[in-house]
């Protein structure tokens, strides 16, 4: 994102920085749980504040936040960063507008300790309400044996030129 970051500190076995909260069990013990506290955490009403610290119990401490932006020509540019690079680009503080982002189909692959998750999203300003954008987060997890941690994520929105494919939304298989 900003050039590169050297982080020395210490680490468990599981690769966990000394001191990190470990996130509460119903957040991290399952894939569905998880998946849950990643939208829950950057949804909200006007007014409201992001979660930045009970998000950052969801991601390894060297998990990457990859962002793609549309120039004006449309072509993609990219910036990978850390979780607090995202929360420093986006802010932390309340909500201008009601933000509630919820999974709508998800389409997941494991291997061993490895998940990656397509999840297709919805977002509207209000719990429920009509949705005014939609995409796909791709989310790559990890599992310790006792957790999951998130690894890294990109998404893509849906537009004009860049439709979401059937096989990612819900019913469409």
């Amino acid at each position: 994102m900003r050039g590169l970051v050297l982080v020395v500190g210490l680490m468990t076995s599981s690769g966990v920085a000394v001191g990190q909260s470990t996130g509460a069990a119903d957040d991290v013990t399952t894939l569905d749980g998880i998946i849950r506290a990643y939208y829950d955490v950057v949804s909200g009403p006007a007014g409201s504040l992001p979660d930045p610290k009970r998000d950052s119990t969801l991601h390894h401490p060297n998990a990457q936040v990859t962002l793609l932006t549309r120039r004006a020509d449309g072509s993609a540019t990219v910036a990978v960063g850390t979780l607090a690079d995202y929360y420093r680009q986006s802010g932390t503080g309340p909500r201008k507008r009601g933000f509630f982002e919820r999974e709508i189909h998800r389409v997941t692959q494991r291997i061993g300790a490895l998940a990656h998750v397509w999840s297709t999203y919805e977002s509207s300003e209000t719990p429920g309400g009509p949705a005014f954008t939609r995409g796909i987060n791709s989310i790559q997890l990890y599992w310790d044996g006792r957790r999951w941690w998130i690894l890294g994520w990109v998404f893509d929105d849906e537009r004009h030129g860049n439709r979401i494919a059937a096989e990612y939304l819900p019913g469409q298989r």
